[in-house]
């Protein structure tokens, strides 16, 4: 992020010229404030180390042992969610604030629908060739992918899941992403009339009766009313009533910090020694589990499906520890890991197929083992830097475009 002080002559000129930065122009005699938000590649970097993380656990390789939950109680779903909140909040309100609320509603549920064409584009594949390996030979992971398919036949399914209602594993995660995107322009239209806290007290309360089985209260509620027909565990793993508080929350840091108002270094320099205390509790918790240690009561707290508190506090004392010590972590910020950040929607879906090519690989085997255990991640990880290089090479984004030297902007 940089600030600069323009005068009112340069800022006109610098409008009318072919690279606008404010519209409309200002008033006359007037010195603005600029804010001009450049986004930080080693964030772009983290939601790519997400993915490539995200990848590991998903393919069926003896390596997704160690790639869960390595770090205490926090997922890369966890992180991939924030982050993207994050950017949204930070991208769409600076286009609200340059070309009205409106054209960032429109853009917005633009993206929401290129979203849903890309789930509807994995669904159709999906059910097209996955069904006709898993019922032709025994491959249990993928028949177990697909056990709502086979139980109500094609069409049914295909309905549902174009609909959002049926959400078979591993394709979950993006029906979630289009309703959160669905709700965030009615977030930021009512956050600019309301102010946040009034929207994010909404969110924890709803988040907190989630806790209490608010899902399956929605689910009797809806088979009841609208007839439907399906099994509560064939509509996802993630609960969405918890999960929208971590979404609200990564919008609510985007757009502070459009605008200039996140104070990041404040808070973890107070939160610091606690935060490293509470990590460090929660990752000998974690890797307690392996020995033998049982949470007993205490487990609905750190589920991840209905995103239990413990997994909150876990989430922002790793978050604090992540700024404060972001020196350490900034060299991720190479090109591979940038270039998939920032094409994260093209390399999400890319990784899928690979992970159905695993399991129907895998066979009755519980895991993939000898040389298809090396050779399976080594030609994902490799397809995705190749997807995500071409998506920024089509966007133009191979080349970063150079700040204006008359500007001058002192970083901060």
């Amino acid at each position: 992020m940089t600030f600069v002080e323009i005068s009112t002559e340069t800022l006109n000129a610098l409008y009318k010229s072919s690279d606008k930065i404010v519209h409309p122009p200002p008033p006359e005699g007037r010195v603005l404030n600029l804010t001009f938000m450049r986004r930080r590649l080693e964030l772009d970097a983290l939601r790519g180390l997400m993915l490539v993380w995200m990848t590991l656990t998903h393919l069926p390789t003896p390596i997704s042992a160690y790639t869960y939950q390595p770090i205490g109680f926090v997922s890369s779903a966890e992180g991939f969610i924030f982050l993207s909140a994050l950017f949204t909040g930070l991208i769409y309100l600076r286009t609200a604030l340059r070309d009205g609320y409106s054209q960032m509603s429109r853009r917005l549920w633009a993206r929401m629908l290129r979203l849903y064409g890309y789930h509807a584009l994995l669904i159709g594949l999906a059910f097209l060739i996955l069904p006709r390996i898993a019922a032709g030979t025994n491959r249990p992971g993928l028949h177990n992918l697909l056990d709502f398919y086979f139980l109500v036949g094609p069409k049914r399914a295909a309905l549902d899941a174009a609909f959002l209602v049926y959400r078979p594993p591993l394709l979950d995660i993006l029906p979630m992403y289009v309703c959160f995107l669905g709700i965030t322009p009615v977030a930021l239209m009512l956050a600019r009339r309301i102010g946040w806290r009034p929207i994010l007290a909404t969110s924890f309360a709803i988040w907190l009766i989630a806790q209490f089985g608010f899902r399956q209260i929605f689910y009797d509620w809806t088979t009841h009313a609208f007839g439907v027909r399906i099994p509560l565990n064939e509509t996802g793993a993630f609960d969405m009533w918890a999960w929208q508080f971590m979404w609200l929350m990564g919008l609510w840091c985007g757009v502070r910090w459009a605008n200039d108002d996140l104070p990041v270094g404040n808070w973890v320099k107070r939160f610091t020694v606690p935060a490293a205390v509470v990590a460090a509790a929660f990752l000998g918790v974690r890797y307690a589990l392996n020995y033998g240690f049982e949470l007993g009561a205490f487990e609905p707290a750190f589920d991840k499906w209905h995103f239990g508190v413990a997994r909150i506090i876990n989430f922002a004392a790793v978050g604090v520890l992540l700024v404060r010590f972001q020196r350490f972590w900034k060299p991720i910020g190479i090109r591979p890991l940038v270039f998939m950040g920032q094409a994260s929607l093209q390399v999400f879906c890319a990784h899928l197929p690979f992970c159905f090519l695993g399991l129907a690989i895998m066979g009755e085997k519980p895991m993939l083992a000898g040389w298809e255990q090396v050779a399976l991640p080594v030609l994902t990880l490799a397809t995705l830097v190749l997807v995500a290089w071409k998506v920024a090479e089509g966007k133009g984004k191979a080349k970063r475009r150079p700040i204006p030297q008359t500007l001058s902007p002192a970083s901060t």
